[in-house]
């Protein structure tokens, strides 16, 4: 298990007066560890208060793959899209998952190493937007402070929390079928495609 001083991090600033994107930080690197293929421009970025932690994600995309489906999880699962996961521990027993596409479709579970699903489990108070834009996509959302608190994402007393952050990205093939690409802003070092392990997980820290 890799110790919390050898995680990378990332600092989410605080937001006192409505959320200001220009306070977030950046984190703009995500690649393709499982491809020689250069990976399109994904920027994520998060701020919080008392009462929020905010997210955003701000995709290139010139080629989106939005499926229409019969249920939420298949449109989602079979879209290009965003994906954020929590976890108390690096164990991951258990993790909590959102991924999100760009129609504003979150599907969110929970789940236990490894890949043992709850699909029945929802996200309190998750709030989600999204928009196409000019050669892209964005995704936007809050959860409540007090879910990652009573979750034990967020320790009592803690300033800083696991978390992983990813993008699917999908494609287009000549033959018409979808190639499937995986970016992740944590390189896993999996031998195949593989978010759903503790390697994957960073530090988020909540700065004063």
């Amino acid at each position: 298990m890799t110790a919390s001083s050898e995680l990378l991090r990332y600092h989410v600033h605080p937001t006192p007066t409505g959320v200001d994107w220009s306070r977030a930080a950046c984190l703009s690197q995500f690649s393709f560890p499982w491809e020689s293929t250069s990976p399109p421009q994904t920027e994520f970025r998060a701020l919080w208060d008392d009462a929020y932690f905010y997210f955003r994600f701000d995709c290139e995309d010139a080629d989106l793959v939005l499926p229409d489906g019969p249920t939420l999880k298949e449109r989602v699962l079979g879209s290009d899209r965003v994906e954020i996961f929590f976890t108390p521990e690096l164990t991951l027993n258990p993790y909590y998952a959102l991924e999100m596409n760009p129609r504003g479709e979150a599907l969110a579970y929970s789940a236990r190493y490894y890949r043992q699903y709850d699909w029945e489990w929802s996200c309190p108070g998750l709030d989600l937007t999204a928009c196409l834009q000019s050669g892209g996509y964005r995704v936007e959302g809050k959860l409540p402070m007090h879910w990652l608190r009573e979750s034990g994402v967020l320790k009592r007393e803690a300033n800083e929390f696991y978390a992983g952050v990813y993008r699917a990205e999908f494609s287009h093939r000549a033959d018409g079928s979808v190639h499937a690409g995986w970016m992740p802003w944590v390189n896993p070092g999996t031998e195949k495609p593989d978010f759903h392990v503790p390697s994957s997980f960073g530090l988020f820290t909540l700065c004063s």
